[in-house]
């Protein structure tokens, strides 16, 4: 979701039934050199219920960077990623690499509970097939205690376009001790939320098919019967204006505009 979920994008889609977004992921290491780069991706201009989400898998960089952090309104907690399938990232320790780091998480999420600060954790299950199949990523679902747990239904070898395997969350629910457990993955309609429901599940995040369409969290809780009475949904002409409008007042980079309006051209055809 790099290059796309900024401030404008997230203010757009909590406007239309989001109710929690997150920031753009983010190193420890970055934010603690101030690196433009990275402070850019957590910057927030309004009050959207937001969590930053965060990469570490050191104790003292997290303690360093929570010890000069400051809440501002909107700031909803952390979100640490143990679900980031990249390369460059697995080789550091980090994102999907921590999985099967039942302990070092625990004490991660220890520590930012021990400043106050509400914690979320996203996972995946596993590095590979052979991390799946021995359920490696439940031993981080009974050993560690975020407020709740975010689970990509899919281990980090898979491409974008390999299936979710859903059957996952009934044996998560079970363990998680009452935990909320929220499913991510390839969630795109309502029946797909019903079928999750059914699984125990207490909640979803929707990434990808927001992009291409930033309404479907409004179009999901009508077709429910969540919003009573349902909201309006926009013409596909009136979202590109709302957009604009929130990008002029947040002046944000030109490239998230560039990659919306790419992303958004996917769907224009379903519009109308």
């Amino acid at each position: 979701m790099e290059g796309y979920t900024n401030s404008v994008f997230r203010t757009l889609s909590h406007r239309h039934g989001a109710d929690l977004t997150f920031t753009e992921m983010s190193h420890v290491q970055g934010i603690l050199r101030k690196s433009n780069d990275t402070l850019k991706k957590i910057s927030v201009n309004d009050s959207t219920p937001v969590q930053i989400q965060i990469l570490s898998s050191s104790l003292k960089e997290l303690d360093r960077f929570l010890s000069g952090f400051h809440e501002y309104d909107g700031f909803s907690g952390f979100n640490l990623n143990l679900s980031c399938p990249s390369r460059n990232v697995i080789k550091h320790g980090k994102g999907a690499a921590m999985v099967k780091r039942a302990n070092k998480t625990r004490h991660l999420v220890e520590l930012i509970k021990d400043y106050g600060f509400p914690i979320s954790i996203k996972i995946r299950l596993g590095l590979n097939q052979f991390e799946k199949d021995n359920k490696l990523y439940l031993n981080s679902i009974r050993g560690v205690d975020p407020d709740f747990f975010i689970i990509h239904a899919k281990h980090a070898g898979q491409s974008s376009t390999e299936p979710e395997d859903y059957s996952v969350f009934p044996e998560c629910v079970q363990e998680s001790r009452g935990i909320p457990i929220v499913a991510n993955g390839g969630i795109d309609s309502s029946d797909k939320v019903r079928m999750l429901q059914r699984q125990g599940v207490k909640g979803v995040m929707i990434g990808r098919a927001a992009l291409v369409n930033p309404l479907i969290f409004d179009q999901i809780k009508n077709e429910m019967g969540v919003n009573i009475p349902p909201k309006k949904i926009l013409s596909l002409d009136e979202v590109k204006s709302e957009y604009n409008m929130l990008h002029d007042i947040h002046g944000s980079d030109n490239r998230y505009f560039l990659n919306f309006y790419s992303a958004l051209g996917e769907c224009i055809a379903s519009w109308q």
